[in-house]
């Protein structure tokens, strides 16, 4: 079994990689560190780079296409991890699940129409349905006792009221890392059944679900439900393949998965990319071990934050994660204007982290921040957020 070192620092920069090289070019600072967009600062697991440099060694990158063994991979995951069986003609293949969710906007509203989200949230889920003409309506999720929570009579009228065509379910959640229940997912799904709404539940970060939750797969609730829904996957969070662009979405309904490959044909999308192909069967068929160590040492990492912030940090706070490696940090008792705190935290922290207020405006008062690094890079920048909280006394 290859043992593999997290803790090693792999130097990303000039690699033009979105994450360290490109602060300049979006407004930031030059020497902020970064912990906002999520990706991981670890090399992928060897199985996967074998396989890549098999392929690269070729030397031929004509247009490729997925075999059976590259859906076997993806369904003895699903099969083994999540109790869920996809079928091969559920399968529809794109660059992305924001893209997937680009389409899934095209396929199945009409400009001007409704569509649904749950705010704070993703904030591509705003993005491509209004890049796209479409109205988006937002039934923020409610903070009870420190716990976010579905507000679904809150739902069920903005269905209503706003005529909703499609909702987005992100789950797990980001950027509040809850891990959605069997029962409050069936909640939901019965709201769109009742109402006509189909359903497209991203679950990219299905992977990274801490001890004492489940995910379920939307699709696995039952017929009625697989039915009314697209469920988006992707290895890139799971593996930190993102840059090689694949995700599998699966559509069980044949009339909404032919509307879907409509747009996808109207957009001029076929092929994925060759190596995208060969790291995604890789990484489901053989990388499992790097999966179950790199868990280990992100949660280790997600337990080092709460603990570094409740010891030497206590104005900002962690909020409870369920689910995915960003944590979604509580800067209320900055008394920092969302505007004020991003700007404090360039210039004296040193740091680029995701502002809460791109999730929607009921993130105003946090941030999220990747922990998904090296530990001495994430204590780096603790102390460098210490150091900069102390001088605000």
């Amino acid at each position: 079994m290859t043992t593999y070192d997290f803790d090693k620092v792999i130097n990303r920069k000039n690699t033009d990689c979105l994450k360290y090289d490109f602060a300049v070019r979006r407004g930031r600072p030059a020497d902020v560190l970064p912990f906002w967009v999520a990706d991981m600062d670890f090399p992928i697991a060897r199985e996967v780079t074998s396989a890549l440099t098999q392929r690269v060694e070729h030397g031929i990158f004509g247009y490729s296409e997925s075999g059976d063994a590259y859906f076997a991979a993806v369904q003895k995951w699903y099969e083994k991890h999540f109790n869920w069986s996809p079928q091969p003609n559920w399968l529809v293949k794109t660059p992305g699940v924001v893209f997937a969710l680009a389409m899934a906007v095209k396929a199945f509203t009409h400009p001007g129409e409704a569509v649904l989200i749950q705010q704070p949230v993703y904030y591509p889920f705003t993005e491509v349905i209004a890049d796209n003409g479409r109205q988006v309506v937002s039934s923020p999720l409610k903070l009870v006792n420190g716990h976010y929570q579905m507000d679904l009579a809150d739902v069920e009228a903005k269905i209503l009221q706003h005529k909703v065509k499609l909702l987005f379910l992100c789950s797990p959640h980001n950027p509040v890392g809850r891990v959605w229940t069997k029962e409050e997912l069936l909640a939901l799904g019965d709201l769109c059944l009742r109402h006509g709404v189909i359903m497209v539940s991203d679950e990219i970060h299905a992977d990274f679900v801490w001890e004492g939750h489940t995910h379920t797969v939307f699709a696995s609730l039952g017929d009625a439900y697989a039915q009314n829904c697209i469920v988006c996957t992707a290895p890139s969070k799971t593996f930190n393949i993102a840059g090689l662009q694949v995700s599998n979405i699966f559509i069980p309904n044949e009339k909404l998965r032919r509307a879907f490959r409509k747009q996808l044909d109207a957009a001029g999308y076929s092929q994925l990319n060759a190596l995208g192909l060969v790291a995604c069967q890789a990484a489901y068929s053989q990388g499992e071990d790097w999966l179950r160590q790199v868990k280990e040492y992100i949660y280790a990492n997600l337990e080092f934050t709460k603990t570094f912030l409740e010891q030497h940090i206590p104005q900002i706070k962690a909020m409870p994660i369920e689910g995915t490696y960003l944590l979604w940090l509580d800067c209320s008792a900055l008394k920092m204007d969302a505007a004020t705190r991003e700007q404090w935290l360039w210039h004296d922290a040193k740091l680029w982290l995701d502002s809460g207020g791109i999730f929607g405006p009921e993130g105003d008062a946090y941030e999220r921040i990747n922990v998904a690094c090296p530990r001495a890079t994430l204590l780096q920048g603790l102390q460098q957020l210490q150091q900069a909280v102390e001088k605000l006394k």
